[in-house]
This record gives C-alpha cells, sequence and structure tokens, in this order.
C-alpha cells in the first residue's frame, strides 16, 4: 500500500524528471496535510486495461452505475491538489452526538474562512501509472466507464478505447477537469451526474415532496438539494457521503443542531457551517476536494460556497431524506 506521504514524493520526484516533448508540466505538489488530520486513502493496483470501438460525443442522461467493487483507494490524484490538506477526509465524528448548547451572538457573527483559491479544484482520481508517467490519454478503462461511455453516446461496452480516451478527454477539457486524459474516473462522473440533474432533477421520484423544507440527499448520484413543496430552494450540489464502513445514514432525519463554526470532537479539525440532523452526522464544509474515492466518515461534505448558501436555507427542525447507496459502497 502507498501511504499518502509516499504518493506526495513519488508525484514530487516525477515533477524533477525531463520529460519528452510530448508530456505537459505538472504544477509543484500541495504542502502536506496537518499530522492531526486523518490517514489518506491508499492507492492500489490499476483497473484493467481494454480496447473497442468509439462513438460520437453528445449530452444524454446518466445512470446510476455503482463502482465495481473495491473501487475505493484504487485511484491517485492526477495531479497535486489545492493548497489546503491533500486526501482531506473528515473526522470520526459520526459515532459522536456534538455536545449542544446555544452559540453567543459573537460566536454566530464570526463566519468560517474562506478557503484558498484552487481548493475545490476538479482533479480527476487517475492510476498511479498515469500520473507518473503524464500520459496524454489513458488506455485504462476507469471505474465509471460504462457509465460515462453512456452518457458521451459512446459504444456501451465498459471497455477503454481510442475514441473513448478521445472524446473523455473533450469533456474534461470542456468542464476543466484535470489531467484531461481521458480517464473515466469519479470526478468525470460526478461532473455528469450533476449536468444531468440540472436537466431532470429527481428523475425516480425519490425525495418525498412536503409542504416544509426537505433536504434530499441522494447517495446514489453524490447530490443534494433542498425543495419546500414543489419548489427547489437549494441546489443541486455534488457533496461527498460516507465511506463503506461508516455510510450516512439513510431515511428520515431531522437537523436537531447548527453550529457554524463546529471544531470536530477528536482531531480539532474545522468543520463550518455544520447542521447535524443524526448523532454526529451532519451537512458540513470541508477545506478539500469533496471528490475523493473513498467518502466521509458518514457527514455528507460540501464545498464552503455550497454549505454557506445551505446554511441560509436551513433551519432547526427542517427535515432530512437519505436514500440509496454511495457508488463503490
Amino acid at each position: 500500500m502507498f501511504s499518502t506521504r509516499t504518493v506526495a514524493l513519488v508525484l514530487a520526484a516525477v515533477a524533477l524528471v525531463p520529460l519528452g516533448g510530448s508530456a505537459r508540466a505538472v504544477p509543484p505538489p500541495a504542502r502536506a496535510a496537518p499530522a492531526a488530520s486523518a490517514s489518506a486513502p491508499a492507492p492500489a493496483a490499476p483497473a484493467a486495461t481494454g480496447r473497442a470501438a468509439g462513438g460520437s460525443v453528445a449530452g444524454g442522461p446518466v445512470p446510476v452505475v455503482p463502482a465495481p467493487a473495491g473501487a475505493e483507494g484504487q485511484l491517485v490524484p492526477g495531479v497535486p491538489l489545492g493548497p489546503e490538506q491533500p486526501w482531506q477526509i473528515d473526522t470520526p465524528d459520526q459515532a459522536l452526538a456534538p455536545k449542544v448548547y446555544r452559540p453567543t451572538a459573537a460566536e454566530d457573527a464570526f463566519e468560517p474562512r474562506d478557503a484558498l483559491p484552487g481548493t475545490y479544484a476538479l482533479v480527476e482520481y487517475v492510476p498511479l501509472d498515469d500520473a507518473v508517467t503524464r500520459v496524454l490519454c489513458s488506455t485504462r478503462t476507469g471505474p465509471y466507464q460504462r457509465a460515462v461511455e453512456r452518457w458521451l453516446k459512446l459504444r456501451t461496452d465498459g471497455r477503454q478505447s481510442a475514441a473513448d480516451c478521445m472524446a473523455i478527454r473533450a469533456f474534461q477539457q470542456q468542464q476543466g477537469i484535470r489531467p484531461a486524459i481521458g480517464f473515466a474516473g469519479p470526478v468525470t462522473w460526478a461532473r455528469m451526474q450533476l449536468i444531468a440533474a440540472r436537466k431532470n432533477l429527481d428523475p425516480r421520484k425519490k425525495c418525498p415532496v412536503r409542504t416544509g423544507r426537505v433536504a434530499c440527499v441522494d447517495l446514489d448520484r453524490q447530490l443534494t438539494w433542498v425543495r419546500k413543496g414543489t419548489k427547489v430552494v437549494f441546489g443541486p450540489v455534488s457533496m461527498r457521503s460516507g465511506r463503506v464502513v461508516h455510510p450516512t445514514r439513510t431515511g428520515w432525519h431531522t437537523v436537531y443542531w447548527r453550529h457554524k463554526n463546529h471544531v470536530s470532537t477528536l482531531y480539532g479539525n474545522p468543520m463550518p457551517y455544520a447542521q447535524f440532523f443524526d448523532g454526529g452526522q451532519a451537512f458540513h464544509a470541508v477545506y478539500g476536494s469533496i471528490h475523493t474515492t473513498i467518502g466521509s466518515m458518514g457527514c455528507v461534505n460540501l464545498t464552503l460556497g455550497d454549505a454557506r448558501r445551505l446554511w441560509g436555507v436551513l433551519r432547526n427542525g427542517d427535515r432530512v431524506y437519505v436514500w440509496g447507496h454511495r457508488p463503490g459502497t
């Protein structure tokens, strides 16, 4: 297994190696996470390769296709992540209900700090050898190959081809996903889910309609939104839910405590704009990517901007409905 430090050192070393004319340079690696942060997901063997005929590029509905078994932890960021903690994951507060109290007016007046520029850059997770050699077009079959092929209206056989790579790469370039090497990874899949949801938010009618506000948490597509009656008042936005051993609990919940400047009980990590709805599970921002291959410790993680907007929408007593399964779990 590769530790976070090992992978970071590999990427740093590669940045110093002279490359051929066809390769692209990448920026220096992000600074290492503080010692107090949770451990990083460890990469394993990359996915198998394959070849097939490709097709034309077009938009379409995104099928919900779970990642193959064992997909968690197989991939690494294709380029260095933003300036915040690499591979950041939230801490195990999901097992610990917070100590509820009424924050003072002075405490509530204090706004969490902004995320540094580049924190939420769309960095795709790719096989380690693709990241090290900086390929221009990956020959690897990605964990979301079939879903991505179907969305792009390619031949859907679940195997990477030259035509697949070029079509996926074009989509990645259009969406600002790096590295744009045509690998069907979690960030590319998540972006397709969000684009499709903006056109058809809840095609399976999973989120119940109530007269009051309901925060809808779709684990299948890793999306969340809020509706009041039939009107959508927030989202949809991408999110990160719990990993296989610490899943976000499904069913009906209620927002019972909101703490704008919450700090995790165990490790002192910030959980800005925390809105607790089931024990220690909460909506909250993270200062790092929400598109990691491994999930959270049970909370619903959001970017800072999305968590801040959600803070302005929900109130204590609002309902939360969670359904589905995180891909790969």
